[in-house]
């Protein structure tokens, strides 16, 4: 079952001001990471690597991330100031990378994202919270 444990404050954007990011992860991609080990500690602790920009941003959007112990990769979708959508995960030595199709795919959905409203997305449990930090 997710941990529905809150996380501290990210570090401050150059301003001063707390980033106002939030964190999900898709029904599917919930249950990869049950299966793959991956804990929501490690989750957040991607995120705050992702925000210094130690990942492969693969444009549009879309970033891909090494998750346990470089084991294995996940793609995470972005949109700027605002949250982080863990959708995808794979195994290193079952995949290189996502295809070029997958990626364009990922950027489709990364759009989709943008324009969709989140909390009904929450409220239906088309994605899960991963954390959630106050907005200032």
């Amino acid at each position: 079952m997710p941990s529905k444990r809150r996380f501290r404050s990210a570090p401050a954007t150059p301003s001063g001001k707390l980033r106002p990011d939030r964190a999900f992860r898709t029904r599917y991609f919930a249950k990869q990471a049950r299966s793959g080990g991956i804990s929501d500690d490690e989750l957040w602790k991607a995120i705050l690597e992702l925000r210094r920009g130690q990942g492969e941003s693969l444009g549009g959007g879309v970033w891909k991330k090494r998750l346990d112990k470089n084991r294995q990769r996940a793609i995470v979708l972005n949109k700027v100031d605002a949250f982080w959508i863990f959708v995808f995960l794979f195994a290193k030595k079952d995949q290189d990378n996502i295809t070029s199709k997958e990626l364009e795919g990922f950027k489709k959905l990364s759009k989709d994202y943008e324009r969709a409203d989140i909390e009904s997305l929450v409220e239906h449990g088309e994605i899960q919270e991963i954390f959630n930090e106050p907005r200032k």
